[in-house]
Parts: C-alpha cells; sequence; structure tokens
C-alpha cells in the first residue's frame, strides 16, 4: 500500500485523513510538523507519523498532498522538491495544474476538490484531470466526478463554495419553524429530512431534471404551488447567481494575475 505524505495539516486535510482511516486505509501516513496540535491529533487518534520538516514528508511518501492554503504555495515551494513522476495532489483552490507543475517541476499534478464530509466518507470528490492512482485512493471518501478540464473543475469549485452557503439556508428555514412554535431539535430534523428526501428522489430519477421533479409535487391548486408563486417572485434565486458569479470571477482573476506574474 502507497505511503501517504501530508503538507499542511488543516481542517480539510484532517477529514481527509480521518475519512481515509475510517474506510480502512491502514497503510503510512506521515504528516509534516507545522499546525503541531491537529498533527499531534492526527498522530494519535489515526496511527500517522509527523516527520520533522516537509522535505522528509515528501522524501518518504509515495503520494504528496498539499493542503495548504493558496497564499502559502510560494514559500512551500521553496522549502521541497518533489521525485521525478511523484503523485502530488491539490487542495488548494484557485491554483492551477500550470501553477502546481511550474512550483514543482517533474511531479504528476492533479487538482482535487472535496468537503468535510470526508470525515463520514460522504463527500462528492471532484478531481482533474483523470488520474487512476488518486481516484482509487479518494474513492472511499465519498462519491467521484472525474472532470478532463480546468475551466469545468473552476465551475466545480463554485459548486462547492455553495456547501457552505447551503448550511445558511437551512439554518433560516429551522429558525422560521422555530419561531412558529417547533422545538429546535424537531425544526432541524425536519429540514433535513426534507432535504435528504429530495435528494433521495433525485438520485432514484436521474433522467428528470430537477425542475420536472419539484413540478410533479408543487402542481396548481396545492400548498406547495403557493408558496412556490411567492418564491418565484423574490431575488433569491439571482442572489445565489450573483454570489455563485462572484465566486467563479475570483477564481478566474487569481489565475489570470498568477500567470501575469514574471518567472523567476
Amino acid at each position: 500500500m502507497s505511503v501517504l505524505g501530508v503538507l499542511g495539516v488543516g481542517e480539510l486535510a484532517d477529514k481527509m485523513v480521518r475519512g481515509l482511516r475510517r474506510s480502512g486505509y491502514s497503510g503510512t501516513i506521515l504528516l509534516s510538523p507545522r499546525n503541531a496540535e491537529c498533527a499531534a491529533l492526527l498522530a494519535n487518534e489515526c496511527g500517522c507519523r509527523i516527520m520533522e520538516s516537509n522535505q522528509a514528508v515528501v522524501d518518504g511518501a509515495d503520494t504528496v498532498i498539499i493542503g495548504v492554503r493558496p497564499r502559502g504555495l510560494a514559500g512551500l515551494a521553496t522549502q521541497v522538491t518533489l521525485r521525478e513522476n511523484q503523485h502530488l495532489v491539490s487542495l488548494m483552490a484557485g491554483i492551477s495544474l500550470e501553477q502546481l507543475r511550474a512550483a514543482f517541476p517533474g511531479a504528476k499534478c492533479v487538482r482535487v476538490m472535496l468537503s468535510y464530509a470526508a470525515l463520514f466518507n460522504q463527500s462528492t470528490i471532484v478531481i482533474c484531470p483523470p488520474d487512476p492512482l488518486a481516484e482509487a485512493l479518494l474513492m472511499p471518501l465519498g462519491q467521484l466526478v472525474v472532470l478532463d478540464d480546468e475551466s469545468s473543475f473552476e465551475l466545480a469549485t463554485v459548486a462547492a463554495c455553495m456547501n457552505g452557503w447551503f448550511y445558511f439556508l437551512l439554518h433560516d428555514l429551522q429558525q422560521w419553524l422555530s419561531e412558529k412554535g417547533l422545538s429546535a431539535q424537531d425544526a432541524r430534523t425536519l429540514v433535513l429530512g426534507n432535504l435528504q428526501d429530495c435528494i433521495a428522489r433525485a438520485q432514484y430519477h436521474p433522467e428528470q431534471s430537477l425542475s420536472e421533479l419539484g413540478q410533479l409535487i408543487a402542481t396548481p391548486g396545492t400548498f406547495t404551488y403557493a408558496g412556490l408563486e411567492v418564491l418565484m417572485h423574490q431575488p433569491v434565486s439571482a442572489s445565489w447567481g450573483a454570489a455563485c458569479e462572484v465566486v467563479l470571477d475570483g477564481l478566474l482573476t487569481r489565475s489570470k494575475l498568477e500567470a501575469q506574474k514574471p518567472q523567476t
């Protein structure tokens, strides 16, 4: 079984490692020494090894997972040298394959996007470009979406941001029910339960669009339809679209700015 090295032991990398262990991954996992508290917990609870330096992680690993924040890429690139064709799995949003290859010459670079649900092996995992090794490694963490081009991957990054936004929408719905008299726990159960109902039905009927599935419930004369008429005349959907545009523009702008930087 291959040895994994993790550079940047943050929240997302933590969930990823724990999910891998939860799925039965028994290979050696090497951790960078930074973020010592998080690394120590993983070492104690998940049988990982903390190395003395970032380069020691790279030297001992078959596959290197980078979980540092995007602004830390330049500094990290000065600290480590990867072997020719060594696998590099990047969790850094907005950092292109071109940038990764420039920072780590010779490495075989793959971009990955996943969520905190990796901890429970229920994440959506986006991989670009297709890579059998990365796909086999990450498949136990949830459902794979493998993309050929980076423009699609950037859109998938926008979708990943939606993951965080949904919590606030669900909170507002729970709060409304609570204010009307339901206990917070009952309101939470109802909101999450109805969301799960929608997901289950949509997955069972992939041949139908999400709008079609909704229209089968919100038929004229029903209470659902009455509420939908109100929602359709509110600017909520436009706001969500505007939020998506802001994220996508930020991702594309960062890539352009990085590409314009002089090469040293």
